[in-house]
């Protein structure tokens, strides 16, 4: 998990999506094991962190707090099927730890290293997120567990969070006043039902691609949010978007179940939009989709992978301009047929006998 950014990162989680989409087919025969891994957990075997992993994974050595002494800051444990890390809380000077692809469910061990700035701890067996605060914490990776909720996550200085392939149905927890950092949630492939649970004033980029969300709501306080996510939901409408997203600038909503391209027009509350992503929607398959698009959302510069050309432009202004037309014309004729009721109305109280 670096803290750089890519230079296009849109494109590069598409391309990611794209792969895992590719990979799909090897993984279908993952139900079928899972219970042999089930015997398996009833018949592990301890394997503990023990001096060996730190000697083989310790390094960076760094000056200590007091500047007097030096000390190994980065912990590297990967792939050593450990089930317990109890000997990593005499370490505690470590600031950078990995710890995945294990075995375990238990990181109140972690709780005492009161210097670590980053954690990756994927593809484990835990079942919850939840730590004890850890006040330099900025990089939290807990992607491919088990973890089922989003509490006990409150580290002040965190800026990104993954989660990613977990079990996670709904968004709990995320207290505002001690995540007020956080800039970047990772959540794709949970079982996320709609969109609510983000109160995180500085959140700028939200990914919850590969869930199930049906509803689109409680994204009122992300007023700092450029960035959001929904590849292959189960998205229908577009209800729940509004003015205070003013800093949304590209929305993927690639592989849902939008059908009406009328519902676009709902996007333009959207100061900041400039990026939008519909391919393997329905409605994407419309005559002139693209035209259409740009007519609802004048300000869009860029329809799924292309940015829009000159003569698009042109047309949609056009097409813009005759149903505005259109529409005054009929407001006229409405007008025009009132009129002549109400003179009806009117000849028809004169001829009548006194």
């Amino acid at each position: 998990m670096s803290d750089e950014e890519p230079d296009d990162e849109d494109e590069v989680e598409d391309q990611k999506d794209d792969a895992e989409e590719k990979g799909g087919d090897e993984g279908e025969g993952e139900e079928e094991k899972e219970a042999p891994e089930e015997e398996e957990e009833e018949h592990q075997v301890s394997n503990p962190l023990t001096e060996d992993h730190m000697k083989e994974g310790l390094s960076m050595l760094c000056k200590t707090g007091n500047g007097l002494a030096h000390a190994f800051v980065k912990l590297e444990a990967k792939e050593k099927e450990l089930t317990d890390i109890n000997l990593i809380q005499g370490f505690i000077h470590l600031r950078y730890v990995d710890l995945s692809e294990n075995l375990l469910k238990d990181l109140s061990p972690l709780s005492g290293l009161t210097h670590l700035l980053w954690l990756k701890v994927d593809g484990n067996r835990l079942t919850s997120a939840g730590l004890d605060e850890l006040i330099y914490l900025q990089h939290a990776s807990f992607a491919s567990n088990h973890i089922k909720d989003s509490n006990g996550i409150g580290h002040p200085r965190l800026v990104s969070l993954n989660l990613k392939s977990n079990e996670i149905e709904a968004i709990t927890g995320l207290d505002p006043e001690k995540l007020s950092n956080l800039q970047t949630i990772e959540l794709r492939g949970n079982g996320l039902k709609s969109t609510a649970g983000f109160c995180l004033p500085k959140l700028k980029t939200l990914y919850l691609a590969q869930n199930a969300i049906t509803v689109i709501e409680g994204l009122e306080d992300l007023g700092q949010l450029t960035t959001l996510h929904l590849r292959d939901n189960q998205i229908e409408t577009l209800d729940g978007f509004s003015a205070s997203l003013k800093s949304l600038q590209y929305l993927n909503l690639r592989g849902n179940a939008i059908v009406q391209l009328q519902e676009v027009s709902k996007l333009l509350v959207l100061p900041m939009l400039r990026a939008l992503v519909l391919l393997d929607n329905p409605c994407a398959e419309e005559g002139d989709y693209r035209v259409e698009v740009l007519v609802m959302l004048p300000r869009l510069e860029r329809l799924d992978k292309d940015f829009f050309e000159e003569d698009e432009r042109t047309d949609a202004e056009e097409l813009r301009q005759r149903r505005r037309e259109e529409e005054l014309e009929l407001e006229r004729e409405k007008e025009r047929e009132k009129e002549l009721e109400e003179t009806d109305d009117l000849v028809q109280e004169d001829d009548a006998p006194e």
